[in-house]
């Protein structure tokens, strides 16, 4: 500005200073206009009960409708709104592949475990019949069988044996001779 101000005359300098101090007063006095109109915007907002809370919420919503209206967010929307449903509809189609496989699955499984139970069971009856625990259960009825109805030879029908014990408990009803025997 040195350089400048000496090309310039006295004359031309003292006007841009009258200039410059005219500028200068009008941005005080359209600060001080700027102050006036805020406060004045806010008494009105607070008469209104609008916070500033509200104030934001209202800038945002008005900005979410601007971008909703631009043509770029509409063909987006669509592209997007057609990916899901074309996602929608494979993971359908995938979902009913995979249920059938699994009922087949289940179909199958039932069907293998209704054979090996009947073939289980077939087997285990004898198996059942020799252990040592039900020839044990067997021994105590034959013991009861002979001291409630009397001698039979052993090795008689194992429903045989229930059935001559219920008709014997049925038609005694004195105490056996070993529990007399026991109580004395």
């Amino acid at each position: 500005m040195i350089g400048t101000t000496e090309s310039l005359s006295e004359e031309e300098q003292e006007e841009l200073r009258k200039e410059l101090a005219k500028v200068e007063e009008e941005i005080q006095t359209l600060s001080q206009v700027l102050a006036a109109k805020e406060k004045h915007l806010a008494e009105i907002k607070r008469k209104l009960g609008i916070n500033s809370l509200q104030e934001l919420k209202q800038n945002i919503a008005k900005g979410w409708q601007d971008v909703t209206a631009t043509s770029a967010y509409k063909k987006t929307s669509e592209t997007l709104s057609q990916a899901g449903q074309k996602a929608s509809a494979a993971f359908s189609s995938v979902g009913s592949v995979i249920t059938k496989k699994l009922e087949d699955v289940k179909l199958q499984a039932f069907s293998h475990s209704f054979s090996i139970r009947s073939i289980q069971h077939s087997i285990s009856m004898p198996a059942m019949r020799n252990s040592p625990t039900f020839k044990s259960f067997e021994e105590k009825v034959e013991n009861l069988k002979s001291k409630v109805g009397g001698t039979k030879p052993a090795g008689g029908d194992f429903g045989e044996v229930l059935n001559s014990t219920a008709n014997a408990s049925a038609t005694t009803t004195e105490p056996l001779p070993e529990q007399t025997q026991e109580s004395l």
